[in-house]
């Protein structure tokens, strides 16, 4: 399977708790659709104390697995948003 493209997008989006607000990651985003899931390589600023839960609410936001052989973060729908 293809692995995502090591250089990576040069496109960087905020991520926040759809609750409470608080800066989770940022992130270099690829394509213009919904965030679905987060290569764990292309996150430049990592706001979260414990991997997948949120520093201020303590909400799980996420869930860790491997995507085409690739650390990521499979994002739980509703639970952040993006800007």
């Amino acid at each position: 399977m293809a692995k995502p493209h090591s250089k990576g997008p040069t496109r960087t989006v905020q991520i926040f708790c759809a609750q409470c607000k608080a800066i989770l990651f940022k992130y270099r985003k690829g394509g213009k659709g919904a965030l679905v899931k987060c290569f764990k390589q292309r996150i430049t600023e990592d706001h979260t104390k414990t991997p997948c839960t949120c520093p201020g609410c303590q909400q799980i936001f996420a869930r860790e697995t491997l995507i085409r052989g690739t650390p990521a973060y499979k994002m739980i729908g509703g639970k952040v948003t993006m800007k």
